[in-house]
């Protein structure tokens, strides 16, 4: 009989703020899991059978995304993983193992790269983890598994690099090798596995001129270490796409589906100002017409380099500026100061080039101060759009270890969507930063120059304004059901389940130098641990 070589690339559902929010998923990123893209293709070029589940895009469910697969009866499942949708994924992985138990469910993704171990040891669910780049290594995983089925012997996994696994009733690391990716060589991204690409994968809300749009990484890696940031995934090690390889990238998207815009998504486009100059110039050469955007460094930007991009269609440029603070920047391990920033920002405007700031509130060091420091930063600079997250110490990130020691906080994975206040500085209440935060927002967005530059983006792409007529429409039924139901507009479910560890107190190591008689949780009133409440 032959091998099942069908594999499921699952991207789960996950909340964006909290449960009875669905409806901001109208003004979100939908953009597919490019890392499942990439599997996907690598693994169907050896001859595996690959699907790609968008449960956003297909607007399933944790029980819907289960059913899928079930249904199907796959012989491999791959699930990818971010911090906040580790619970769901269980929960799907469990209900597939209930109906199909000799189905193999292997997970991956930035959540196992820095917290694998923890993860396998705590959901028996998962089979095998696959920590850092996967395409080599799981394409060597699956040949081990059918190996196995081909000979009837136990499945071998000892020669599988990177891989988590349990064995003889232990779990078992196996020790990665060298990087040895070529990016050049690797195939592009299974676009064609995704239903209605491009058209249901839009990005942000106003985070894009017009569509269609795609995302390329056209690098991995980063050799910075701001300790608010987890690498484990792609390592401190900078690989390129050749800047041909990346403008063949643009053309067949073009060409195939008729995108319009692409969205480079690496941490550090910017890191190699000869790369970037040679494919401006190709883009200019063979009059490509596209517009673009990339993530950039504020000490990486010139005006020559800007002017250039800027021809060649940079329409935007998103900068990590974090705070107004030279101190807060210190204590983050950022090299730039606002001064360096603040230039950056004022050369791609100049240049015409829209600018989106990155910002951070309630980072640990975090005072009234320099808050008030950030606020006057935001007044100063020429921005059209930022992103303002919650601080969140996500598992892999040198800060996390250094609040939370080596506990492992599983309990509150589910919160970790740079939305919700997980942790809080010393001194300043959950309250006093969400007013703090609502100030900041509110601000912004009300600012005379801002509100018209999005009206005449409304008018130069009406889909903005269509997705934004959903996201009201859906946030007045979400209100009135609240009402209806007896719960005065509240939007979140009153039925919670208090996250915080419940745990023997002296098992658990004390966290950021508290005591943990009372399971490690704090008031909400202080610095260190916040207690959370999500609906389950």
């Amino acid at each position: 009989m032959a091998t099942d070589r069908r594999i499921y690339f699952v991207n789960p559902p996950y909340e964006r703020i909290a449960p009875g929010y669905a409806f901001i998923k109208h003004l979100t990123n939908r953009s597919p899991s490019l890392g499942l893209l990439h599997l996907a293709a690598q693994v169907r070029e050896v001859g595996y059978e690959p699907t790609i589940l968008e449960s956003d895009i297909l607007d399933l469910d944790f029980d819907g995304v289960a059913d899928r697969i079930i249904a199907a009866a796959p012989r491999y499942v791959g699930i990818t993983l971010f911090t906040v949708g580790v619970w769901g994924s269980a929960r799907i992985a469990r209900k597939v193992k209930q109906a199909l138990p000799d189905t193999v469910i292997i997970v991956g993704g930035p959540h196992i790269s820095s917290m694998g171990l923890e993860t396998v040891k705590r959901f028996t669910e998962f089979d095998v983890a696959v920590q850092g780049e996967g395409e080599k290594v799981l394409v060597e995983l699956l040949k081990a598994y059918d190996k196995a089925a081909e000979t009837g012997q136990p499945v071998d996994l000892s020669p599988v690099p990177a891989i988590i696994y349990r064995k003889n009733g232990k779990t078992t690391v196996n020790p990665a090798l060298p990087l040895e990716l070529v990016l050049d060589e690797l195939p592009f991204p299974a676009w064609d596995l995704l239903p209605n690409f491009p058209h249901a994968y839009k990005p942000a809300v106003y985070d894009y001129p017009r569509g269609p749009v795609a995302t390329i990484a056209a690098s991995r890696g980063c050799p910075f270490h701001c300790k608010f940031c987890d690498t484990s995934t792609f390592g401190a090690k900078v690989r390129y796409y050749s800047p041909k390889k990346v403008f063949e990238m643009m053309v067949f998207l073009q060409k195939k589906w008729g995108i319009r815009h692409i969205m480079f998504v690496d941490d550090l486009f910017l890191a190699s100002r000869q790369r970037t100059t040679e494919l401006c110039n190709l883009i200019l050469e063979h009059g490509l017409k596209m517009t673009w955007t990339c993530d950039a460094r504020v000490d990486t930007v010139k005006p020559d380099l800007l002017d250039l991009m800027k021809r060649a269609g940079c329409w935007q440029i998103s900068f990590g500026l974090e705070t107004g603070s030279d101190d807060m920047l210190r204590r983050m391990d950022k090299s730039a100061r606002v001064e360096k920033s603040e230039r950056a920002v004022n050369w791609a405007a100049e240049a015409g080039i829209r600018v989106k700031g990155l910002f951070m509130l309630g980072y640990p060091g975090e005072t009234r101060e320099t808050i008030e420091m950030t606020k006057a930063f935001v007044r100063r600079i020429p921005m059209t759009i930022m992103n303002l997250t919650k601080f969140t110490p996500y598992p892999g990130s040198p800060v996390y270890r250094e609040l939370y020691g080596t506990t492992i906080r599983d309990d509150h994975w589910e919160k970790m969507n740079g939305m919700n206040f997980v942790w809080a500085p010393d001194g300043i209440s959950v309250e006093e930063l969400d007013k703090h935060y609502q100030e900041v927002i509110g601000w912004f967005y009300k600012q005379k120059r801002v509100r018209r530059r999005y009206v005449k983006e409304s008018f130069r792409n009406p889909g903005h304004l269509i997705r934004l007529g959903r996201a009201g429409l859906g946030f007045a039924t979400a209100k009135v059901k609240s009402y209806l139901k007896g719960r005065r507009g509240l939007l979140i479910d009153r039925v919670e389940t208090d996250l915080d560890m419940k745990t023997d107190p002296a098992t658990v190591p004390a966290v950021a130098g508290e005591s943990c008689g009372t399971g490690c949780g704090t008031s909400d009133k202080a610095g260190g641990l916040v207690k959370l409440k999500i609906s389950r």
